[in-house]
């Protein structure tokens, strides 16, 4: 009996595009290699076709999701499914877009003011002088920031390097460069925060 079992356990794995998914959960959480590799080949694709259509962008869909099964590989042993696999999979996709899209958003927040600046002070010498001011108070507060988190800032928004290149050209994983992108980001928009008031001070006293 306990031999049949065994050729019966021995065969599933063999066959596990076969087996249901909670199946494949339960061997997942006793550190089934095999049982993660069918639960990413299963979804993977799906999942990032879906990010990508609420990105547009391949690269950020792809991290999405590389971090994604990271995570769930990492977190095996503790992992709680109330749903379905699917739906598991899929919500936590959905959250993952929509904290990128907040990340995103800031970086849009940045180049607007940017441009709402320039816009404002672009005619006459004491407007220029003013935007001087205002491009110095945005450099003052990137000096604020690490020295490491400066330049992986600057080869990011103004090298207009990828994640990759910063990564080999420094010689760390790309994970760190986004954490030290988020890093500069927050700090920057608090920066981003007192300029939009200076600008608002300044047109109304030209009016």
């Amino acid at each position: 009996m306990v031999y049949l079992l065994y050729i019966s356990v021995v065969m599933k794995m063999h066959n596990l595009h076969k087996i249901s998914d909670e199946e494949l959960v339960n061997l997942l959480t006793k550190d089934n290699q095999k049982a993660f590799t069918e639960i990413y080949n299963r979804y993977a694709l799906n999942l990032a076709d879906f990010a990508i259509s609420k990105l547009n962008q391949v690269e950020d869909a792809q991290d999405i999701i590389h971090d994604l099964f990271i995570k769930l590989w990492e977190g095996r042993r503790s992992l709680i499914i109330t749903a379905n696999l699917k739906t598991y999979l899929f919500t936590l996709v959905r959250y993952k877009v929509i904290d990128k899209i907040r990340h995103n958003i800031t970086r849009r927040e940045y180049a607007s003011t940017a441009q709402r600046i320039a816009d404002y002070f672009d005619h006459g010498t004491n407007q220029q002088l003013e935007v001087r001011e205002l491009n110095l108070l945005l450099q003052n507060s990137l000096k604020e920031m690490p020295p490491r988190v400066q330049q992986i800032y600057q080869l990011s928004r103004h090298q207009h390097h990828s994640v990759a290149e910063i990564a080999k050209s420094l010689n760390i994983s790309t994970q760190t460069v986004k954490n030290q992108l988020s890093k500069a980001l927050k700090h920057l928009k608090k920066s981003i925060g007192n300029v939009i008031i200076i600008i608002a001070i300044l047109i109304n006293n030209s009016l």
